[in-house]
């Protein structure tokens, strides 16, 4: 079950700079989700986190290129939405840390923090490069088929109507613009 709500969503996008449907928006966070969902079946892995990291991860960029402290201001994102996230402190902890350091860290030593990082590398498709396997920091992660899956993903792009694991996201999301 998501821990992902319509609610959350929009006061994420309260917060959002940029394009909602641009190179860094709603299409990669909903890619990152599905490629964390796959992910965080492996051992040690909570989900929830990784949920909200897909949503939170990019949510404080400035621009589509590089920036960054967009991770860092990610992470002050969810101090600040705290009470909107169902979540206990060592939960909070590990999303403060997979948003803080997924743009400068290549790996961490905790399992839900490696598939964070993952989950989004596994869609640098978006901006033309392959993820490479020595960048990666799961078992999983590295797999050819896990790879070709996320590149299918990307080329095969439409919002689904579950987009987050809420069921009619679509007609959901509509209704609160």
């Amino acid at each position: 079950m998501s821990i992902i709500t319509i609610e959350l969503l929009q006061k994420i996008k309260e917060h959002y700079a940029l394009n909602w449907y641009g190179t860094h928006g709603i299409s990669h966070w909903a890619r990152v989700y599905e490629n964390g969902v796959i992910l965080s079946e492996q051992p040690g892995v909570n989900s929830k986190v990784v949920q909200l990291f897909s949503i939170f991860h990019d949510s404080q960029r400035r621009n589509e290129n590089i920036d960054e402290y967009h991770g860092s201001r990610g992470a002050q994102l969810v101090l600040h939405l705290k009470e909107h996230i169902p979540l206990d402190d060592n939960e909070f902890q590990l999303l403060t840390v997979a948003c803080g350091l997924h743009t400068n860290s290549l790996s961490h030593e905790e399992p839900t923090v490696q598939v964070c990082f993952d989950s989004d590398r596994l869609d640098l498709w978006r901006i033309g490069v392959e993820p490479n396997p020595d960048f990666l920091c799961t078992p999983v992660a590295k797999l050819p088929t896990t790879i070709a899956g996320a590149l299918e993903r990307y080329r095969e792009w439409k919002m689904p109507d579950d987009a987050f694991g809420i069921v009619g996201f679509n007609k959901l999301w509509k209704n609160t613009l």
